[in-house]
């Protein structure tokens, strides 16, 4: 690709790095505006990177990046995962905002929603003091309606289960726990528990939830890839059909589970699964 450097990584091999990139990267430099989008089936992705890059002047050292800051242009990011592409940029002048002018939109109003996540940029809450957060933050939750979704199928199974085929449930949900997705979490299990308690069943405790953020390298090229062999999809909907595949096999986790660590809860637990999981 003539003109742009070949140092410059666009493409995050997995959605946990997508989400990352974004929130812990592009997020904290002032990169708040975005356009999202697909790339067609008939297009090849690699293409459409050559194109946005050299397009919008994207793939430029930090330097330049420096000098475009100081002479009040924007400067852009680029992040693809498959077939979805999002090009964020900062405040300044730049072409971009006049070809994409109907289409840009504005992250601390309008959150990107990608693979059940919502990403945005937030005022904080308050500080460990009690004292109110002058500052902004990357905020990733679990997206309003696929947190429904969820809390339904859960609610759903609270009587029907086992204590450990729940707390496998909730091991497996497809979410690195940020901040805010650990408040969710934690008020799943909450909702589960009154819901059991009301059946006279065993309480589940706060140490079934993964709460540790698993940190990845976006660009890294991934060696393999989660066990999901076909079970009926008939009248499901994607969180119930993966739910139904944790519960279907609830004795065994496998290295390339979707979380990939040690789990640091007593109640994965019965020895067949603690086994099956641990080192």
């Amino acid at each position: 690709m003539a003109g742009v450097p070949t140092s410059y990584r666009c493409v995050a091999t997995s959605v946990e790095g997508f989400v990352q990139q974004i929130a812990c990267s592009y997020l904290r430099h002032g990169y708040w505006r975005y356009v999202s989008g697909i790339v067609p089936s008939w297009k090849d992705p690699a293409s459409v990177d050559a194109k946005l890059l050299a397009k919008y002047g994207i793939a430029v050292s930090e330097s330049t990046r420096q000098r475009r800051k100081k002479l009040g242009m924007a400067n852009l990011q680029y992040l693809r995962h498959e077939r979805t592409f999002v090009i964020l940029a900062t405040d300044g002048r730049h072409h971009f905002y006049d070809d994409e002018a109907g289409a840009i939109r504005d992250i601390r109003r309008v959150p990107i929603k990608f693979h059940g996540y919502s990403i945005s940029f937030r005022k904080g809450g308050r500080t460990r003091t009690g004292e109110k957060d002058p500052r902004w933050h990357s905020h990733v939750a679990i997206e309003r309606e696929r947190y429904k979704e969820i809390r339904a199928q859960l609610l759903h199974l609270a009587i029907h289960r086992s204590p450990q085929s729940l707390a496998l449930a909730f091991y497996r949900l497809p979410f690195e726990p940020y901040a805010p997705i650990r408040r969710q979490f934690l008020n799943l299990l909450r909702a589960v528990n009154r819901a059991r308690k009301s059946a006279g069943f065993e309480l589940l405790p706060t140490a079934i939830l993964p709460l540790r953020r698993r940190v990845v390298r976006p660009f890294e090229v991934l060696k393999g890839s989660e066990d999901l062999s076909p079970v009926s999809t008939s009248g499901m909907n994607s969180t119930a059909l993966l739910i139904e595949r944790t519960l279907r096999d609830e004795t065994r986790i496998d290295g390339l589970s979707v979380r990939s660590r040690r789990p640091e809860s007593p109640l994965l637990l019965c020895s067949e699964i603690r086994s099956s999981i641990l080192p």
